[in-house]
């Protein structure tokens, strides 16, 4: 592995100097050096050193810092590709940073010559330079497309994407998967295992160059901002290559932090700490010293809100303050990084409530330009809904908010004024700071926490430096900044420590899956499959993980020996008592855990049990009080029950709701295709079962509320039975008894603990191809594999991607498809594909239709058989189907405008969009299905009715510069 050390001209030596000359002459006689020609600046070191690897005809792994230009070196490899007639596929892990690349390609190489396919747009696919997402190279390998044809160079941009655990397998499927023909180019963020990474590119790639930058082009300093004032993170000038070499720096004291920062904390705590114990602080802010943040008076940081003065100084920063203080330090354009799509489109209406207005008056004329070009392509009647005009405002004085769920246009409209300088401030999600080109002078970072999917998490390093990486524009600006902002219980050491560490693991993420291993299957056969599987960075982890635990076994198994000797008794066995001991314990324990299979079962029969009018008392843990049943349990398996509560209430309960079963106590008719889409509805039928309680209501302590049930214990004889032995052993009287116990204790916690870990080494041995043998062994239970080889089923199944594969594959092999017309097939896939930010499934979404009814139906019984099914096989489990996207898919697809289709989801339109591509994706893979004709046929038509309006939008060349 080699570093990049980034000294500039000026520091080198004489003779330095002249060697280097002399060697940019011999280049220019290379493909490098015609390649440098043509550039309007000087090759930075790590850069050369990759792009000469690459001549050399290896693959090469470039680790740098965002915003370091390692682009240049997957630029080169498109030049190489050129030069020789070869081909190039430049990869990304979005479809807005393919849409970037493929723009700044075209200025360079003219449109004839590079395309672009992202799975739901293709230009010019068989140009000799294509730019597309990962996953749509990783679909051409298995289809073994054409177009790999003539392929030479893949450049991989943002490959420590592949840690992301839920897309992150696809960039090491394309890796293992490439010809070896094929140069890789992989360009990552600063990462601290760049050599392990590197290492396993060279076991599965060849010779593979690691060339490392840790330098920074444009100094980043970093701050706190506490009410209106910044203050400078470290005690002294420290930007950002400084916090890092001195992370490990012998001299340790020259990092500090702040000490002004660490006497605000202080402040903040002393207060909180008198709020909390109702003592009024009426004391005047202790005055600062040696002040080196920059920015207003003391004061400004300073001022107290709460009058009775017992909270001490408001540190917290308004955006609004926040936005004045930039712009007052000069430090605009920012990038303020929100992690919520709310809130950052709050943020946006808070400024303008404000009265800030950023733009000159040629900054309005430009925007308005672009602004309105790009709202030509809305039809007008769904402006009012698209939010257009107060988005139109909020651009016109400088702002915007950038997330996913944006609209495309908007989103594209945002990128482009920004990166022209015209907005000042830009209110993103962090996935704006994937690699899109929209540097800023400073970017700021609201929170360290943020939601991953499942919990809030402390950002990482790794994080913390690619959102700050946006900040300092290469070329413009001499120095970014990178700005924290104060909130209560922020604490400045963690930020400096965040600021310090520049680099974090690459950790693989890699799982087969059903669709990965059908293709294997076909491609390869069973035992070469294996193979590839083990050559996975995810197993190459693994093997490298074991020799320490091996170490950790052998130092716990001399623990163990000292144990056994401390619980030694004169008395007898010890150990066999101590055995005896945890055999009661245990019994015990499957004692209560029995209990509670048999209450689940009970529950799960009243539910089966109940029907449509019955009343009945929830007291589990929803806690509903009284309810009527509107929809019976439906699948006796995994039985769920619509209830109307009291206050008219819509909710579904399931076996995890209830702590005891349920009897009805009363009852009341009701029609069988009960509407109960709106409030006014569901208040009528929560009457109509006030009205029955009142009639039926049985006398004080009458009422029955849960189903009684048998319970037999089948362990009791053998409990009574140890008990007897227990007290019968010698070691039972002895006055030692309880200290030998705590050493056993002791003992079986430090086994159980060792054996563990002895099966951890053995399960990371080959954990891939366990989990594929496991996911053979379930495909060949549904019939997708016979005698170690893809069925029909299974072909069918080698077409379908994404996290419900095969229970896509199921619902087709099942005929679910048959008879349903496009818009339904639209409602269908939008099924299979919708995934919730949050949990949807506590009320009951109606089909638009019977058919697509019986559709979701089935589905959801095919899903409870599969994930059953799953768990047993020890797999990971098919996220569940989610009906809450059909309803305004159908109406979509039947031609309904934005509005009408969004009437009463709670969907943003923008997401609505983003989801509605997937759907069209899913359509499209249904249709290239072999052997189902008719179902091909009507899902292009269902594709067709929903790629219109704006769904049909395309980002590429719609807004012109």
């Amino acid at each position: 592995m080699s570093t990049s050390s980034g000294i500039d001209d000026d520091q080198r030596s004489p003779a330095e100097r002249y060697a280097q000359a002399r060697q940019r002459a011999a280049q220019g006689r290379t493909d490098l050096g015609r390649f440098a020609a043509t550039l309007d600046f000087e090759l930075d070191d790590f850069q050369r050193e990759a792009c000469q690897h690459l001549e050399q005809g290896s693959a090469v792994l470039v680790a740098a810092p965002t915003g370091a230009g390692k682009t240049i070196v997957g630029e080169f490899a498109i030049h190489q590709a050129l030069s020789q007639g070869s081909k190039a596929f430049y990869t990304t892990p979005i479809k807005a940073l393919s849409n970037q690349k493929y723009s700044e390609l075209v200025a360079r190489y003219g449109t004839e010559h590079v395309g672009l396919l992202t799975g739901d747009t293709a230009v010019n696919p068989h140009a000799e330079v294509v730019v597309m997402t990962t996953e749509v190279l990783r679909n051409m390998i298995y289809a073994d497309s054409s177009s790999l044809t003539n392929l030479a160079y893949v450049v991989m941009d943002e490959v420590h994407y592949l840690a992301d655990r839920f897309r992150g397998a696809v960039w090491e499927e394309v890796i293992i998967h490439l010809p070896e023909r094929v140069q890789l180019v992989a360009l990552s963020a600063t990462v601290s295992n760049a050599e392990e990474f590197g290492a396993w590119l060279d076991t599965v790639r060849g010779s593979t160059a690691v060339v490392v930058s840790e330098h920074r082009p444009v100094p980043l300093w970093q701050y706190v901002m506490a009410g209106s004032r910044l203050y400078d993170l470290f005690a002294s000038e420290v930007s950002f290559d400084d916090a890092a070499a001195l992370e490990d720096h012998d001299d340790a004291n020259r990092l500090v932090l702040n000490p002004e920062l660490a006497e605000l904390a202080e402040q903040q705590q002393r207060s909180h700490q008198r709020s909390d114990w109702g003592h009024g602080n009426r004391s005047r802010p202790r005055g600062r010293r040696g002040a080196r943040g920059r920015g207003g008076p003391a004061r400004d940081g300073h001022r107290n809100s709460n009058r009775e003065g017992n909270r001490g100084p408001d540190l917290r920063v308004s955006r609004p303050t926040m936005v004045r203080t930039l712009e007052r330090e000069g430090l605009l354009p920012c990038i303020d990084f929100i992690f919520s799509r709310a809130g950052c489109d709050a943020a946006v209406e808070q400024c303008l409530a404000s009265g800030l207005d950023l733009t000159s008056p040629a900054d309005k004329r430009r925007i308005a330009e672009v602004v309105d070009r790009a709202g030509e392509t809305l039809p007008p009647q769904d402006r009012d809904v698209l939010g257009f005009w107060g988005w139109r405002d909020g651009l016109l004085r400088g702002f915007a908010s950038h997330h996913a769920g944006l609209l495309p246009p908007f989103k594209e409209v945002v990128e482009k004024l920004f990166a022209a300088g015209h907005l000042k401030v830009v209110f993103a999600t962090e996935t704006l700071a994937l690699g899109i080109n929209m540097p800023a002078r400073t970017v700021v970072i609201e929170k360290l926490v943020k939601f991953n999917g499942e919990s809030h998490q402390d950002i990482t390093a790794g994080e913390y430096t690619q959102l700050t990486g946006r900040a300092g524009r290469r070329g413009i600006d001499v120095e970014g900044h990178a700005v924290v902002l104060w909130r209560p219980g922020l604490n400045p050491s963690a930020v400096a420590g965040l600021a310090s560490r520049r680099t974090y693991p690459l950790n693989s993420s890699f799982r087969p899956t059903y669709n990965m291993s059908v293709n294997l299957l076909a491609q390869f056969g069973r035992q070469r499959a294996r193979g590839i599987l083990e050559s996975s960075f995810a197993q190459f982890q693994a093997d490298r993980s074991v020799v320490g635990l091996a170490q950790e076994v052998r130092t716990r198994e001399k623990s163990l020996a000292g144990y056994e000797q401390s619980m030694r008794c004169h008395l007898g066995d010890f150990t066999e008592y101590a055995r005896l001991r945890k055999e009661l314990s245990d019994l015990e324990k499957r004692t209560s855990k029995s209990r509670h299979r048999a209450r689940l079962s009970a529950v799960k029969d009243s539910l089966n049990e109940l029907m449509v009018g019955d009343i009945v008392e929830i007291r589990g843990g929803r806690r509903l009080g009284e309810a009527v049943v509107v929809s019976a349990a439906g699948n006796p398996s995994h039985p769920r029950v619509g209830v109307i509560t009291q206050k008219g209430q819509l909710r579904r309960l399931g076996i995890d709701d209830l702590d005891e079963p349920v009897e009805p106590f009363a009852g009341v008719s009701l029609p069988e295709n009960l509407p109960l889409k709106s409030p006014t509805q569901r208040k009528d039928v929560a009457a109509k079962m006030r009205a029955a309680i009142h009639e039926h209501r049985p006398p004080a302590g009458g009422r029955r509320v849960g189903a009684s049930f048998q319970y037999l214990d089948d362990d009791s004889d053998r409990i009574e039975e140890v008990r007897h032995q227990l007290q019968l052993h010698p070691c039972h009287g002895c006055s030692e008894r309880e200290d030998h116990a705590r050493w056993a204790e002791r003992w079986w916690k430090l086994r159980r603990e060792t054996d563990s870990l002895v099966s951890k080494i053995s399960g990371r041995t080959n954990t891939i191809a366990k989990t594929f043998d496991r996911l053979i062994d379930l495909l060949t239970l549904y019939r997708y594999i016979d005698n170690g080889a893809v069925t029909e089923r299974g072909h069918t199944l080698r077409r379908i991607y994404g996290e419900r594969d095969l229970l896509a594959s199921m619902a087709i092999e099942d005929g679910l498809t048959d008879g349903l017309g496009p818009d339904e097939l639209a409602g269908l896939a939008a099924m299979l594909v919708y995934q919730a930010k949050t949990d949807n499934t506590g009320g009951i979404v109606r089909m638009p239709t019977d058919r697509l009814q019986h559709v979701a139906d089935v589905v959801d019984e095919l899903w409870f058989t599969l994930q059953q099914d799953e768990k047993a096989a020890r797999l990971e489990v098919t996220p569940e189907p989610n009906t809450a996207l059909v309803g305004p898919m159908v109406r979509w697809a039947r031609g309904h405008d934005l509005t009408r289709t969004l009437r009463g989801a709670e969907l943003a339109a923008g997401d609505f969009v983003r989801w509605a591509r997937q759907v069209i994706d899913v359509l499209d893979q249904f249709a290239r299905i072999p052997g189902h004709e008719n179902l091909a046929r009507r899902c292009e038509q269902a594709k067709q009715r929903v790629d219109r309006g704006i769904v049909a939008y395309s980002s590429v060349g719609t807004v012109d510069s």
